[in-house]
């Protein structure tokens, strides 16, 4: 990785940080962590969709979160993030496709979220998702075999249930923060969509040292709880000063991630590597559902055409509309 010590002297740029997830390193402590910034990728996602804000926020968390845990995966690698709850929200799914490619859709009943939009108080994305699991499943790509880690969610956040997975499945201390918010334009043209959303995201992840002295009187429960973090110094100074990040910097487009790094870790130091681009893209096409469709038969066909006998299938990660007629399908 490259070595970049002290806060970037080139000026801000509003778009070109925009869209990347920006793997870093501390000095110091040896602490690695990875920052997301989503600015096109994740409104092109929600403005195919016509959810309500609380539904479009908490989907946008949960892109930001997705391209955060997928990054390390190599190219042909998946990531997906799903929930299945008993709250108004009861179902979102984000895919990760190594390198960068992000799509996600909600599922959820409009009339408890319109009910939960009109209480007037503060509504979290605890509220939204109730009690239920959320379910990663990896799959590295190639010939190595997926896996899947499932963690409840107990009316708590998106946020609070990745923590819980890494302390379950990976016993790896790890810091994550999340924001979502919308980006209002100036000078929109007429008719013109008025705002933006953005989502960021943060994760910190403790790095085992291997080997080590151990400490006069240490037991050997002691020693591994040090290591792993649990009572390491490094680990817990680094954390502290990760854990003041604000919201509006996260999603801040005029606030470059090297910056917002320098800002929080400058007396450790930091090293960032390469970026990855994110970009929203769906695996959808109209072969792909041609092909899906010839699996049915023309019973079940007959009963999926319209008045007119034509078929339409909509993606319900991207909405495109695919149509297809008597011929097509011949």
């Amino acid at each position: 990785m490259s070595e970049r010590l002290s806060e970037p002297s080139r000026p801000a740029r509003v778009t070109s940080e925009d869209d990347i997830v920006l793997p870093f390193g501390t000095v110091r402590s040896r602490v690695s962590g990875r920052i997301a910034r989503l600015g096109p990728s994740v409104d092109r996602v929600l403005a195919a969709h016509d959810y309500p804000d609380l539904v479009s926020a908490t989907l946008g968390e949960a892109l930001a979160l997705t391209a955060l845990l997928g990054h390390p995966l190599r190219p042909g690698g998946r990531l997906i993030v799903q929930t299945k709850t008993d709250g108004p929200l009861g179902f979102l799914v984000v895919h990760y496709d190594a390198p960068g490619a992000i799509r996600g859709y909600a599922s959820f009943a409009a009339d408890k979220v319109a009910e939960l939009a009109r209480s007037g108080s503060q509504v979290l994305s605890g509220d939204l998702l109730g009690v239920g699991r959320l379910a990663m499943t990896i799959d590295p790509g190639g010939d190595i075999a997926s896996h899947q880690g499932i963690v409840s969610l107990d009316g708590g956040t998106l946020t609070d249930a990745a923590h819980a997975y890494f302390r379950q499945s990976e016993q790896l201390p790890t810091l994550i923060r999340l924001a979502v918010a919308r980006q209002m334009l100036g000078g929109t043209a007429p008719g013109a969509k008025p705002w933006l959303w953005r989502a960021g995201g943060l994760i910190l992840q403790h790095v085992p040292r291997l080997g080590g002295d151990p400490r006069p009187d240490e037991t050997a429960e002691e020693r591994d709880a040090r290591l792993h973090g649990e009572d390491d110094d490094d680990w817990l100074r680094v954390a502290t000063l990760a854990s003041t990040v604000e919201q509006h910097e996260l999603i801040d487009p005029t606030l470059s991630p090297e910056r917002l790094l320098m800002r929080l870790f400058h007396e450790e130091g930091v090293r960032v590597g390469e970026e990855t681009r994110i970009a929203a893209r769906c695996r959808c096409s109209r072969a792909r559902i041609e092909g899906f469709l010839r699996g049915f038969t023309p019973e079940e066909l007959a009963d999926m055409r319209e008045n007119d006998g034509n078929i339409t299938v909509t993606c319900e990660f991207c909405s495109t509309r695919y149509r297809f007629e008597d011929r097509d399908l011949a």
